[in-house]
C-alpha cells in the first residue's frame, strides 16, 4: 500500500503561501538545497492542485531551473505527476496526468496500488480535502522563521480537529525546522 505525504514550507503564523501565492519568503540555503535534491529524486509520485501545478510546470522545465538547480529540476521533471483540476483541459508537463473527476476516489485507488509513495507539494485545497477524508499518512512541515500576517493555510476548511504525533524533527542552520507528523488514530 502506498503512503501519501504532504511536504510544505510554512510560516510561523501557519501560511504555506502569502498573498497572491507569494513564496518569496522561502528560507532556502545550501543545506536546504541538499535536502531538496535528495527528496526530489526519491521517485515518489507528485500530486498537485491546479495553482501549484501551474507554478511548478512553468518553472521546473525552464532553462533557469535547469541552470540554477539542475538536480532538483531533473527530479521534478522526471517524476510521475497527477494534477487535480476541474478547470484545466490539458497538461503539458511531461509525465503528468490530469484528473478532473473524483479526487478522493482516485487517491483511494492510488493508495491501494503498489508502487512508489506519493507526495503533495503546495496545493492547500487538495491537502484540506484529503486531510478531511483521512487519506494523508504524513505531514512534513518545514517551518520557516518568518510571519506574514496573511496568506493561505493548507488546512483551510477542515471541519474536524486534526491531532498529530511528532515522529521526526530536524533543525537547519538557517533557522528552518523540519517537523514530521502522523495523524493520531
Amino acid at each position: 500500500m502506498r503512503k501519501l505525504s504532504v511536504f510544505n514550507l510554512v510560516t510561523l503564523d501557519g501560511y504555506f503561501a502569502g498573498e497572491d501565492g507569494d513564496i518569496s519568503w522561502h528560507n532556502v540555503d545550501v543545506e536546504f538545497q541538499e535536502y531538496a535534491q535528495k527528496n526530489s529524486n526519491s521517485g515518489n509520485m507528485l500530486l498537485f492542485g491546479r495553482k501549484t501545478y501551474e507554478l511548478m510546470a512553468n518553472y521546473w522545465p525552464s532553462p533557469d531551473a535547469l541552470k540554477n538547480d539542475s538536480i532538483v529540476a531533473q527530479g521534478m521533471n522526471s517524476s510521475s505527476k497527477i494534477v487535480f483540476s476541474r478547470t484545466l483541459s490539458k497538461v503539458g508537463w511531461n509525465n503528468t496526468r490530469l484528473v478532473k473527476g473524483d479526487m478522493l476516489g482516485e487517491v483511494r485507488k492510488l493508495k491501494q496500488q503498489s508502487g512508489q509513495d506519493m507526495t503533495i507539494l503546495g496545493s492547500g485545497s487538495i491537502v484540506a480535502q484529503l486531510t478531511q477524508a483521512g487519506l494523508i499518512d504524513e505531514y512534513q512541515i518545514l517551518l520557516n522563521p518568518v510571519a506574514l500576517g496573511k496568506g493561505t493555510t493548507m488546512f483551510e476548511g477542515i471541519k474536524n480537529r486534526l491531532a498529530l504525533r511528532l515522529t521526526e524533527s530536524r533543525t537547519f542552520g538557517n533557522g528552518n525546522v523540519l517537523l514530521c507528523y502522523v495523524p493520531m488514530v
